[in-house]
């Protein structure tokens, strides 16, 4: 079978309505925005891309390491922003100047799932205050 980006949005979709849970990554009990494209990245492969560490709300605040974007090079494709198609991983920066700390995967042309603090997993619309926060993008690699 041959894994494309449909299945990964049918994938990402299937965690709509998990309750936000720092440092969780498990299908409608609990997840916030890493737990989400790692609980994909499981069900794609079938293992954890690596043993995560604890980690704090404010953590990329205090290390002042690029963790998620290192961490997505290590077990992702980095690819261009305008070459993203439905499946990719998105990785944002709040603020111009900070470093990345939420993701979320496309689901649309202008849809992505993700999960942020305070409400469930979801579907929202990508709009332009999003993807001017855009730090990079990046593609599950393929199976086949």
């Amino acid at each position: 079978m041959s894994l494309i980006g449909d299945d990964i949005v049918v994938l990402a979709r299937s965690w709509v309505g998990t309750p936000y849970h720092h440092q969780a990554s498990i299908k409608q009990v609990g997840t916030d925005c890493l737990g989400l494209v790692r609980g994909v990245y499981r069900e794609l492969y079938g293992k954890e891309p690596e043993n995560i560490p604890t980690y704090s709300s404010d953590w990329a605040e205090a290390s002042g390491v690029e963790t998620m974007l290192e961490g997505a090079n290590r077990h992702l494709e980095r690819v261009a922003v305008a070459d993203a198609v439905p499946g990719d991983v998105l990785i944002f920066r709040f603020r111009r100047g900070t470093l990345a700390k939420h993701a979320g995967i496309l689901s649309a042309e202008n849809r992505m799932v993700h999960a942020l603090e305070g409400a469930r997993v979801s579907e929202i619309y990508l709009g332009s205050w999003w993807r001017r926060r855009i730090a990079a993008v990046f593609r599950y690699p393929r199976v086949s």
